[in-house]
């Protein structure tokens, strides 16, 4: 109460002497003169005096130091190392993304064996193949009352059963796979069929790498036929009961499918093209943009007589980000048809895009043209021999969209003789199939150039389908090692996966010595944050990564896109800036100086960094001596097992004969929680004792006297006699309470609780 009163009264005082310096100050006001400099000093210092006192009482500064120098014995002060710190953390980030590694690499080594000593079965049945159909579940039954039966449900899927895992935020049962297949893909196809007998014996391989490291969640092989493989097993979700999902049209199958691609997709506007033909390109334009991932440049342009760009802005190839994609598809969508045809204009255009010597940044990996159209007699020939032959560094993919009766040679021609690939797309259910087959074309160098081309990939931060949160995830590709006749396969089998939640990465992070403002925070090669504070996405589409540039995340300026830069680059560094924060309210931005430390994560593409305010260059640790046991065993005991902790020791001041011995909790190879000293106290003290003892007062190292049991036999008594306080950590004290006998034994080297605590029978 004092401190409110003070507090009111001081802030009264402030009141009435802003309110008569503005009465001296008002016009009209003439008997009074403004005060003088001497004056509005003495006020202000007097202003300054009490509000300095209540800030005193308010703040607890005075018993805070009190406390400090009370305890100044317990901890030391030590200086942070911002390097050391960034260094170690990044070591420890390496270390958990290697064990997944070496799980990824082992798993897509033995894919690519099982699947070249599997013979493929001509005429497969279901009945042949044993799996758990992952979406034969009851959350899938129709809410059709009339309806006899669940339309998704298999007779031919295993029944299992499951447990709740926490660490999955599922139930999952660990001694199977579980199989999903896109809902537009008949699953009794002979490839789907053959695909499923071949990816059976992967449920071994998962087994054995989580046996290996459990920490291991998600393993989830995604097949180039659409089909997924994940371990453990568990029921498939869907959002509204309604299954989209398609493995591949993920980011994570996206990047490891295929290499990094600058694509130009053009399209045909001419008058030719209207009502079903124009909506069926607009859709597949949609959906092609959708096989890009961050890595991938692209523009899009339509074309008639002449062409031009979809986004006037985008005058050259732009990251396919969400963003950008975003405003790509909402062009298409606003493209309208007239005019004539003339493929050379759209060519001339895409090639102009792709071969343009500049610095702008791009994949500069495949190059591609990706063409729609409802068909047309020319070639272009003469285009291609301009820009593209003999080398044929661009390669030409050719839709033709929509039914009609034209010749359809010539755009087989374009696309065969510039190494692509010729699609059609009759109707809207062809879409999602043919736009997305360019990328077993693309992997065909990858599968050729053998382990050069195998290497681990993580990906963005993205929503786990299966319901771990925000996750990033290792990819590798698997490759078709069959040789057919003399030649080897040249298609992709798929993409692994290992899933790790950001939450285990963050658990690396130190969390006692950053300070309430300090931070760890990583970002990938396209400067989007895997970690940072600001990271918090309040809705989440689970088909998009979540992209979040590390110059939003921050309030941005010209030292943080130097920062940025060198990350992206793999350079460590360390610069001290001043910049502008913002309050943990977001309502106000301040400006405060921070050090920015930053180092590459060896063996990733991301880079980490540490944030520290002036205020955190020091912290408190506590002084881990004699006085503080760090204990390691979690097993719990039943009492039945404690006499394996129990020794008995001479008391000196007694006979030695064995009937004399005391009962001593003694534990040198296997030190005990206190939190199981409520248990070994009843436990230890009715243990029978010779008549000629009196009864055994123990005194034990626990940290409070709480540990003791509310409603037992004992009471706890703190032990404050300074003589006692001051024994050694590895002494284990007797106490013998009687009339005759007074004193006390100490026993070496024993257990190393501190010292605060003893249980006493009551009635002593």
């Amino acid at each position: 109460m004092a401190i409110c009163a003070q507090s009111c009264s001081i802030f009264c005082f402030v009141s009435i002497q802003t309110i008569l310096i503005f009465s001296f100050s008002s016009p009209g006001t003439e008997s009074f003169s403004f005060p003088q400099q001497y004056t509005m000093m003495h006020w202000a210092g007097r202003i300054e005096q009490e509000i300095d006192k209540v800030l005193q009482l308010v703040s607890g500064v005075q018993q805070m130091r009190g406390i400090y120098n009370e305890k100044r014995n317990q901890f030391d002060i030590k200086k942070n190392s911002p390097k050391e710190l960034v260094e170690k953390v990044a070591s420890d980030i390496e270390k958990l993304l290697a064990k997944k590694r070496k799980a990824l690499e082992r798993l897509a080594k033995e894919a690519e064996q099982i699947q070249k000593q599997t013979p493929w079965v001509d005429n497969i049945k279901e009945s042949d193949v044993e799996y758990y159909d992952s979406k034969a579940e009851s959350d899938y039954q129709t809410d059709d009352p009339d309806a006899e039966e669940n339309l998704l449900e298999n007779q031919y899927s295993l029944k299992l059963d499951f447990v709740d895992d926490p660490n999955f935020k599922n139930k999952v049962n660990y001694s199977y796979t579980a199989v999903q297949i896109p809902t537009d893909i008949y699953k009794g196809s002979t490839v789907i069929l053959n695909e499923l007998n071949w990816t059976q014996a992967l449920e071994k391989v998962f087994i054995e790498n989580r046996n290996e490291d459990p920490s291991l969640l998600w393993q989830v092989f995604g097949s180039a036929t659409g089909v997924t493989r994940y371990y453990p097993a568990t029921p498939w979700r869907a959002p509204n009961g309604i299954d989209l999902y398609d493995v591949r049209r993920r980011p994570w199958y996206i990047q490891g499918a295929s290499s990094p691609k600058d694509m130009v997709i053009i399209v045909d506007v001419s008058g030719s093209v209207s009502g079903l033909t124009l909506k069926l390109m607009k859709n597949s334009v949609t959906d092609l943009l959708d096989t890009l991932s961050d890595d991938d440049y692209v523009n899009v342009a339509s074309f008639s007589e002449k062409a031009q760009a979809a986004v006037p802005c985008f005058e050259h190839l732009v990251q396919a980000n969400v963003r950008n994609k975003k405003v790509f598809k909402e062009a298409v969508a606003k493209m309208e048809a007239k005019g004539t045809t003339d493929y050379k204009s759209g060519f001339h255009f895409a090639f102009q895009q792709l071969l343009n010597n500049t610095n702008i940044p791009r994949a500069n990996c495949n190059k591609m043209i990706m063409m729609f159209t409802d068909g047309g007699e020319d070639r272009a020939q003469d285009i291609f021999e301009k820009y593209n032959w003999p080398n044929k560094t661009v390669r030409v993919f050719t839709f033709s969209v929509g039914q009609h009766n034209y010749d359809i040679t010539p755009l087989q021609w374009m696309a065969c003789a510039n190494k692509g690939y010729y699609f059609e797309i009759p109707s809207i259910g062809a879409i999602r199939i043919n736009t997305q087959e360019y990328l077993d074309v693309l992997g065909r160098p990858m599968v050729l150039a053998g382990n050069k081309a195998k290497q681990v990939q993580w990906t963005n931060v993205y929503q786990d389908a299966l319901g771990l949160g925000l996750v990033v995830t290792g990819t590798m590709p698997v490759f078709n090692l069959t040789v057919e006749g003399k030649s080897q396969n040249q298609l992709i089998l798929g993409v692994m996966g290992v899933d790790i939640p950001l939450n285990d990465i963050k658990k690396l992070a130190p969390r006692y010595n950053l300070g309430a403002n300090g931070y760890i925070f990583a970002i990938d090669p396209n400067g989007y944050v895997l970690l940072h504070p600001n990271l918090q996405p309040k809705i989440i589409n689970f088909r998009e990564p979540v992209t979040l540039d590390f110059l939003d995340a921050e309030l941005e300026d010209g030292n943080k896109e130097e920062i940025r830069r060198h990350m992206i680059d793999g350079r460590p560094g360390h610069k001290r800036i001043v910049t502008l924060v913002k309050s943990i309210d977001e309502r106000y931005i301040d400006e405060a100086v921070r050090t920015y430390t930053w180092t590459p994560v060896n063996s990733t593409d991301y880079s980490l960094g540490l944030v520290l305010p002036a205020y955190s260059e020091f912290y408190i640790r506590a002084n881990l001596s004699d006085q503080i046991l760090q204990v390691q065993l979690q097993n719990i005991f039943d009492k039945g097992k404690y006499t394996q902790y129990w020794s008995t020791y001479p008391t000196p001041s007694l006979p030695s004969p064995p009937h004399t011995r005391l009962p001593l909790l003694a534990s040198v190879n296997h030190p005990l929680p206190p939190s199981l000293l409520p248990s070994l106290l009843p436990s230890l003290l009715h243990r029978p004792q010779p008549a000629c003892l009196p009864p055994a007062r123990l005194a034990y190292k626990t940290p409070s006297p709480s540990l003791l049991p509310p409603d037992s036999h004992y009471k706890a008594t703190c032990l404050v006699t300074p003589t006692i306080l001051s024994f050694s950590s590895r002494l284990v004290c007797v106490f013998v309470s009687s009339p005759s006998i007074c004193r006390y034994c100490c026993v070496h080297h024993f257990i190393s609780f501190p010292l605060c605590a003893m249980g006493v029978p009551r009635g002593v």
